[in-house]
């Protein structure tokens, strides 16, 4: 998956009027899901995304912040300047489109650092 498809493929999800605002919201998201992550799991999770998109997460190299669904989402919220409703939409569109550009090994390693309610903005309801 190349960064355009990406931002297509989150752009699609989340109905974004254009590019830009895909762009913004996928900048928002990913970046605080790099400070929520622990360990290489940034980098690791980054060079699985297209070029442009996995730095987006590994610029919060040091986060380890740990926090939970409610507290990631108000955070989104406040990035993208919207409700905890907007964010959730948000995340989910941004996150189930890593679940497609990743392995599922990887997946599986990130889901592990975060709390079972973070599954179902990866599209995985089945795992929280």
């Amino acid at each position: 998956m190349k960064a355009h498809e990406f931002l297509a493929a989150v752009r699609d999800r989340g109905n974004y009027k254009d590019q830009a605002e895909a762009q913004r919201v996928t900048a928002a998201v990913l970046g605080i899901l790099g400070e929520r992550l622990a360990g290489g799991e940034p980098t690791d999770l980054a060079s699985q995304l297209p070029q442009g998109i996995g730095e987006l997460v590994a610029k919060a190299q040091d986060g380890a912040a740990s926090f939970g669904v409610e507290e990631f989402l108000r955070r989104v919220a406040a990035a993208v300047d919207g409700s905890p409703e907007t964010a959730q939409w948000d995340a989910s569109a941004v996150l189930c489109t890593v679940t497609e550009a990743v392995t599922g090994g990887q997946l599986n390693q990130i889901l592990t650092q975060l709390q079972p309610a973070y599954a179902t903005l990866f599209g995985k309801p089945e795992l929280s």
